[in-house]
């Protein structure tokens, strides 16, 4: 479509939501440097020092950064083409994660310092700077994710019998006596023992507590292993059949990247172009 036809709507769609033209770039670097200008005015914030000296001075900056990124989230969906769809997509529900800290601080105090979540907006980094390449490498790890989801959820079901099964045991045989207070207690000690990171704050004392311990501890190692293993196999087979099924019909070309829109051969539209949010 030519520019000069463009709406007025059309063209802020186009800045706000594409980094292809100058405007569009700009409008993102400001926005990236709004958001990390904000996260560290949080963080500052949190000083105890900083925040006695100059903590009117943060309030007023943290209430600025969210009215503006207030208003950018009320012309995002005001220009949108398809606002329902930017509302409930990941950066729209981001973008409106990244305001509601510092209105719900009026009622929760300290709720504010929540607005770190707005370091998620500077994922926008990618599209400002071309780098395609990351993000279809980051969809290839969420895939293998997507993949292995029903194993991983099995393991976890067992590893909760399990802990559950190691806590009851050390309940009866170590006794609130020596720490081990109630089952839920003691399932705790469970999990804190089998995942190896071992806090210490229980202990068995007896014999056969401190050999059930061993064990529990040995299987940690083991057990730790098994989701990773899960994972990268997914992961291997992910990348293995990697746009396998993604053939050109115009030339016949295949294996594309999963996030393909062109054919790489001869630049025929492989899947429908969708609005960016």
């Amino acid at each position: 479509m030519n520019d000069a036809r463009l709406t007025r709507r059309e063209i802020i769609y186009r800045i706000i939501f594409y980094a292809d033209t100058p405007a569009g770039k700009a409008f993102d670097v400001l926005l990236i440097a709004s958001i990390l200008l904000s996260v560290l005015v949080v963080l500052l914030d949190s000083v105890n020092s900083l925040n006695a000296a100059y903590g009117d001075w943060f309030d007023i900056a943290e209430w600025a950064f969210t009215l503006l990124f207030t208003l950018e989230y009320l012309v995002r969906i005001a220009c949108s083409p398809a606002p329902r769809r930017y509302i409930f997509s990941f950066y729209g529900v981001v973008d409106l994660l990244s305001i509601i800290p510092t209105y719900l601080s009026l009622i929760v105090p300290n709720s504010e310092y929540l607005l770190v979540v707005r370091l998620l907006r500077v994922m926008r980094l990618f599209r400002v700077l071309r780098l395609s390449k990351y993000v279809s490498q980051a969809n290839l790890l969420v895939f293998a994710i997507r993949q292995s989801r029903q194993k991983i959820t099995v393991f976890l079901f067992f590893i909760l019998v399990l802990v559950t099964i190691f806590g009851s045991l050390m309940y009866l045989i170590e006794g609130p006596d020596r720490g081990f207070t109630s089952i839920p207690r003691s399932i705790y000690w469970a999990i804190v023992t089998l995942t190896t990171v071992g806090y210490g704050d229980i202990s068995p004392q007896t014999d056969i507590g401190q050999a059930i311990a061993a064990l529990v501890m040995i299987m940690g190692y083991s057990i730790l292993a098994v989701p990773t293993g899960i994972f990268t196999a997914e992961l291997a087979n992910a990348m293995q059949s990697k746009g396998s099924d993604q053939s050109c019909q115009a030339c016949g070309k295949g294996r594309h990247d999963i996030d393909a829109r062109h054919c790489n051969a001869c630049g025929t539209l492989l899947t429908r172009e969708k609005p960016r949010y």
